[in-house]
């Protein structure tokens, strides 16, 4: 499950960038602030019931309570909140319009996401996963379908609701390579707990070559050869591939998810031009390989209760993996 994919939860004081780095710079704050009022009621609590009496006097006058009760917060917390305003700044900076711009959209219980050019156009479509370059920041276009999400990968930002109707904005940036968890973090259904995503961060030319392939397999509509080459020469699977695609389209698949270069361009579900070279299944909660592929369209329902794929366990053992076989192969 998410625990056995990138750790789960995700750390939450572990930043992998400039943004996160300014929240966990707070969060660290309001411990140590914590933890200092907390020494302090505690010394004066102990101080008002076992201390001398002239303690107690002084704690329980007048004075006592302007200052501890009123003026001390009063100047603590305005000073606290001047300071991590300014801190955190650059969260809500104006956008300038040249960042790299993603779209995502959550949905009951997954994220749609759509990478967009300088003019807003869509250009890729992806599920559960965002690809990023290191040292690039990236400016996250935020809605949502149905209910509020909200959208939080801790590594890289604080975290920021998706409301339907509106479109809210969120910077990210990441400052080295890697594969970074991320989550709902507003309770939006009965499998909220099991809605995450991974966002993966490349050295800038290495996030060139992946964009370039995708857009290169967009442009060819045509599956990857490297894919169909092992497909052909592993267990003789391209009969099986062939097999696999007609029953994805004969069998409803095509009117909910979207396939590059097919007719399947259903919208409803998980756009699954490049499944196969997914992380996960389910929105964070499989890894992606044939076996776990098979249970998911055999029977997601006992998987992810209530999520909007129908099972399909009226298809035998071989056409399940026949269409798996199949998906393997859009990379």
């Amino acid at each position: 499950m998410l625990d056995a994919l990138w750790g789960w939860p995700p750390p939450v004081l572990d930043p992998a960038g400039p943004f996160s780095a300014q929240v966990t710079t707070l969060a660290w704050a309001l411990f140590g602030l914590g933890a200092v009022v907390t020494v302090v009621i505690v010394a004066a609590l102990w101080a008002a019931i076992k201390g001398p009496s002239k303690w107690k006097q002084a704690l329980g006058g007048e004075r006592a309570i302007w200052i501890g009760g009123i003026a001390f917060p009063g100047v603590v917390l305005t000073a606290l909140l001047v300071w991590g305003l300014t801190l955190t700044a650059s969260l809500t900076e104006p956008i300038r319009g040249d960042e790299m711009r993603i779209r995502v959209t959550g949905e009951m219980w997954w994220f749609r996401v759509q990478y967009l050019d300088p003019d807003g156009n869509v250009v890729m479509q992806d599920a559960n996963e965002i690809h990023i370059p290191v040292d690039t920041p990236v400016v996250l276009e935020l809605e949502s379908a149905d209910v509020i999400h909200s959208f939080w990968v801790p590594h890289l930002s604080g975290k920021k609701d998706m409301i339907p109707g509106r479109r809210t904005f969120l910077r990210i940036e990441a400052d080295r390579a890697g594969e970074f968890g991320g989550v709902c973090a507003e309770y939006c259904g009965g499998q909220h707990a099991l809605m995450g995503f991974v966002a993966i961060a490349y050295e800038p030319a290495d996030w060139v070559r992946w964009r370039d392939a995708r857009l290169a397999r967009l442009a060819s509509g045509v599956q990857p050869s490297a894919a169909v080459a092992r497909s052909t020469t592993t267990g003789g699977r391209s009969a099986a591939a062939s097999q696999g695609r007609a029953l994805f389209m004969d069998t409803g698949c095509a009117a909910c998810h979207r396939v590059a270069g097919t007719e399947a361009n259903g919208l409803a579900g998980p756009d699954l031009t490049h499944v196969g070279s997914r992380r996960s299944l389910g929105a964070g909660i499989l890894p992606n390989h044939r076996g776990t592929m098979i249970g998911w369209i055999g029977d997601s329902q006992s998987i992810k209760p209530g999520n909007r794929m129908p099972s399909y366990d009226r298809l035998s053992a071989e056409e399940l993996e026949a269409i798996a076989i199949w998906l393997e192969l859009q990379e």
